[in-house]
């Protein structure tokens, strides 16, 4: 009768493995510099993709078709 009622054995659970230390942020300077770039170009994608919408743009004439003048044609 005590196996059937035995309290289970604990599980050990090892020690996390310590994480290497975070490289050095770089100056200030090269960040902001960085930080600017990145704005930059940004930007550029944003202007570019409200211009050229389609491989002919925005700015490219439409094609001639003719057009139905009565309902049914």
């Amino acid at each position: 009768m005590g196996g059937l009622f035995r309290a289970p054995k604990p599980v050990v659970v090892p020690p996390a493995p310590t994480p290497d230390p975070a490289p050095a942020p770089p100056p200030p300077e090269q960040q902001g510099a960085t930080a600017h770039a990145e704005a930059r170009s940004r930007a550029a994608r944003g202007l570019e993709g409200t211009i050229a919408t389609s491989a002919r743009g925005v700015l490219a004439a439409l094609p001639a078709t003719p057009r139905k003048s009565l309902l049914g044609e």
